[in-house]
């Protein structure tokens, strides 16, 4: 399953959109390590690239998960 990871970094304008496969947990168990440890928060992507911020600048994480793609011009219903 793929989750989307919005990053909101203080003081930019735009944030950061991060395709993944890690569970949402982790992906706050590794801002939590971050933060206590006052280094980078690190995400991969589903295709290898690396993503990095200062864990004290991160303003918040939206996840979003994937649902598969929608196929057609509209939903029926039984």
């Amino acid at each position: 399953m793929t989750v989307e990871v919005k990053i909101g970094v203080q003081n930019a304008a735009r944030e950061l959109s991060v395709d993944t496969d890690v569970e949402p947990d982790k992906v706050l168990a590794t801002l939590n390590d971050a933060l206590k440890d006052d280094s980078l928060f690190t995400l991969t992507d589903s295709k290898g690239h690396t993503v990095a911020v200062p864990a004290d600048k991160v303003a918040y994480l939206y996840f979003n998960a994937d649902s598969g793609r929608k196929v057609g011009f509209g939903l029926t219903s039984s």
